[in-house]
């Protein structure tokens, strides 16, 4: 199946000024997660007037207020708590012509053992309303991640050996992306016909300031005080990961791939890599980052004691305040938009690459160049006021 946008950075921008409102649709999708980093792909993707399957009639849920960059998407959004059984069934039940399910939300406890609790319950309150509530539901897409081959942030287990592939084993840890399928599985299960597909992406490239663990925005924010100080933007990771080979996932594409798993016949009831297809160096997109702030003094220093972003920006907040006054930023506090424990978590490590196969065999031609994609998203973060 080939999509008109694959490989087309911003093409989903463009086609949103040329798209209308249709008035008949073909298909009704409920985001869960609207706001995190692919669920803001998606309400952006999903409305458009060419997109296979529609056209779409888009519902948005997530916790928080409607974002003010989502104006302009031709979604109806409702705020929801779904960790809360009662609230979720008050405000999901009334929406029966939802046809697909896209679950992109994911909540963060202080263990393992908590994450796991916290997500299956907003998962299967979210599937236990929708299942019988919605008499033409179809499929539903969920959305996890690499860590399922790595183990979890706390794990100390081994995990497998790259490049990925989707027939490896579960490792023998706590990991609440095994407990998301196990629930999806389960739930499914209770009602002929529904078909799903699960979508495990590596580091995301996207745009949305709210999701917890932005890479994108969380560089671009250690890019602008670097810049505000004079100061040089150092790599604050190891060498290992800056000569390494990484790869990464494209929020649109994401998006795609889980658009195209919902309406293709060939991609029913079946768990997906999805990245790039490319690899790069961080000491190519480090590059990328300096221009973008104008910053001329940067790179890996060799021998140089390694810091923590987290201790490099422990007392920043007045700083980024400064900046966020001066150059009329959207408001924001520094340990609101800058995930610096998980960028830690991701230079700390030797890079990790996953195999597209299995996506290409099924039919899925889209990819990205992650260059332009990283470059793409700092534009973006630009352009909504998060970074100057």
């Amino acid at each position: 199946m080939s999509l008109w946008w694959a490989g087309a950075i911003g093409a989903a921008k463009k086609k949103l000024k040329e798209s209308k409102p249709p008035t008949k649709y073909q298909s009704v999708a409920l985001i869960v997660g609207v706001t995190g980093i692919v669920g803001n792909s998606l309400a952006e993707i999903l409305p458009l007037s060419d997109t296979p399957g529609g056209p779409w009639k888009v519902y948005g849920v997530a916790c928080r207020p409607n974002p003010i960059w989502s104006v302009e998407y031709n979604i109806e959004y409702i705020q929801c708590n779904i960790s809360n059984e009662e609230e979720t069934h008050s405000k999901l039940s009334k929406l029966v012509d939802v046809t697909h399910v896209f679950y992109i939300a994911s909540t963060n406890r202080s263990s393992e053992y908590e994450n796991c609790i916290a997500n299956g319950t907003m998962l299967r309150n979210v599937l236990r309303v929708m299942i019988p509530n919605a008499p033409n539901l179809q499929h539903v897409c969920l959305q996890t991640g690499r860590k399922h081959y790595i183990g979890s942030f706390e794990s100390l287990s081994k995990p497998h050996d790259p490049p990925f592939h989707e027939g490896l084993p579960r490792l023998n840890v706590l990991n609440f992306y095994y407990t998301l399928e196990d629930v999806l599985f389960e739930e499914l299960g209770k009602k002929k016909g529904l078909t799903w597909s699960v979508h495990r992406p590596g580091i995301i490239f996207g745009f949305s300031p709210n999701s917890r663990i932005n890479i994108v925005r969380t560089l671009s924010v250690y890019a602008a005080i670097c810049k505000y100080e004079g100061v040089p933007l150092r790599f604050p990771g190891s060498q290992a990961a800056w000569e390494g080979y990484w790869d990464a996932s494209d929020a649109d594409l994401i998006a795609e791939h889980q658009l195209w798993a919902a309406v293709n016949p060939y991609a029913k009831n079946e768990t997906f890599n999805c990245s790039n297809g490319d690899v790069f160096k961080w000491k190519h997109l480090w590059k990328v980052l300096a221009e973008q702030f104008g910053i001329e003094n940067y790179g890996f220093e060799e021998g140089a004691k390694k810091q923590s972003l987290v201790e490099m920006m422990q007392h920043k907040g007045p700083v980024w305040d400064e900046i966020v006054d001066e150059k009329g930023l959207m408001p924001n506090k520094l340990q609101e938009i800058g995930a610096w424990w998980f960028v830690d978590m991701v230079f700390g490590r030797e890079s990790s690459l996953d195999n597209m196969n299995k996506s290409k065999e099924h039919g899925f031609v889209g990819f990205r160049n992650s260059k332009i994609s990283f470059k793409s998203w700092i534009d973006k973060m630009k352009a909504y006021k998060i970074v100057p």
